[in-house]
């Protein structure tokens, strides 16, 4: 499973990536994949190794607070980042190696924290230094092991689309040339694992779509706001309100109510049913006890911070916010092409293609893909 950030649905026509083109020919081309709520990276690749929600998993936003710990998690984080006990459910990585599969990771959310005790066989503390050559001539080189050392569950990630769009945005040069870069190393990748002559399956993913935003007209907190009566984790499309003061609540969310022009103001008991997302969701209690959410293309700049050109982590349902879904491989029916559908559906169709009993209920259901699988 490869996943490039930040790739959004349309980029492969857009850019004209070639190689993506001619792959997703041989098996399977999706519309779109839906990112879950909010379509940021690190819930969202979360989401696609373990098939739940992000307020089923845990990791809610890429920064929030976890009431019990006292403490914030940010994806900056390196100790926040490898603790395990910031992670629900079972990775797929987990499930193989449970199951005595081999499993290996060249970079995803959470692959270098022992979740449930258990990482991958062979993995990578995230480094954006080794070369992609490098990472493809591992890759290969894993695949060449005896069997009984080799992976047959694979994780592997490109940022570099995401990072040229943030800096850059969605039209512009840099953001083509990523994904070029992208399309002609997953050519290479292929044509080399393609020599060893072995029934490999590609899933090749993204995590989110982008839309370049307004970094003019920012949004802020109201003054009228007592913000030492709460604690903050703040992005630029989310913002969580934790509350010191719970007899504040009312009061908070009537000054932010009638503030909110270009963002809308939920308490956490009442967010959109579609985001699975509201307290009841709320595993470990980590959403805010209100939650705003900018309007699309709009951005909260409350630590007035040098904002991106692009962004992302808006409501799922916005076509800017689609993913990227393509599969092909001796699994996967030959050019057919599928409508869009929800990325915690991913998790059950890989454990089905590995022969992986799931060992936990998730959100994910193996009928919205099991169609487009060749009949064993």
């Amino acid at each position: 499973m490869i996943s490039a950030d930040g790739f959004r649905y349309d980029f492969a026509d857009k850019f004209q990536a070639s190689h993506l083109q001619e792959f997703r020919k041989r098996g399977i081309e999706s519309a779109y994949m839906q990112p879950s709520f909010p379509s940021l990276t690190f819930p969202n690749h979360y989401t696609l190794a373990t098939g739940l929600y992000p307020a089923h998993h845990g990791i809610v936003d890429n920064t929030f607070y976890d009431l019990k710990k006292e403490m914030l998690y940010t994806i900056g984080n390196k100790k926040a980042v490898a603790d395990s006990s910031w992670y629900g459910g079972t990775p797929l990585w987990v499930l193989a190696e449970q199951q005595k599969m081999i499993s290996a990771s060249f970079y995803w959310v959470a692959s270098e924290s022992a979740i449930q005790g258990v990482r991958p066989t062979y993995y990578y503390t995230y480094n954006e230094a080794i070369p992609i050559g490098r990472r493809i001539e591992i890759l290969k080189n894993w695949l060449e092991l005896p069997e009984d050392q080799r992976p047959h569950f694979i994780t592997f990630y490109f940022p570099e689309v995401d990072h040229q769009e943030h800096r850059y945005g969605v039209d512009s040069k840099e953001t083509k040339e990523a994904v070029h870069f992208i399309d002609e190393s997953m050519n290479l990748m292929v044509r080399r694992i393609d020599s060893l002559g072995l029934n490999v399956n590609y899933i090749f993913v993204s995590d989110h779509g982008m839309i370049d935003i307004d970094t003019v007209s920012t949004l802020s907190l109201p003054p009228a706001l007592d913000t030492s009566r709460m604690k903050l984790a703040t992005g630029v499309s989310t913002v969580h309100i934790y509350l010191k003061d719970p007899s504040y609540r009312q009061e908070a969310y009537e000054i932010l109510k009638k503030d909110a022009k270009d963002y809308d103001v939920y308490y956490s008991d009442s967010l959109p049913a579609s985001w699975h997302y509201d307290k009841k969701d709320d595993v470990f209690n980590r959403t805010g006890d209100i939650v705003l959410v900018a309007h699309v293309t709009k951005a909260f700049n409350i630590m007035k911070r040098h904002l991106p050109a692009a962004e992302h982590g808006y409501d799922p349902a916005i076509p800017e916010m689609h993913a990227t879904f393509y599969a092909w491989g001796p699994a996967f029916k030959k050019n057919m092409k599928i409508e869009g559908f929800e990325n915690i559906n991913v998790y059950p169709l890989i454990a089905k293609i590995l022969d992986l009993k799931i060992s936990s209920p998730v959100d994910g259901k193996l009928k919205v893909l099991e169609p487009i699988l060749k009949k064993k």
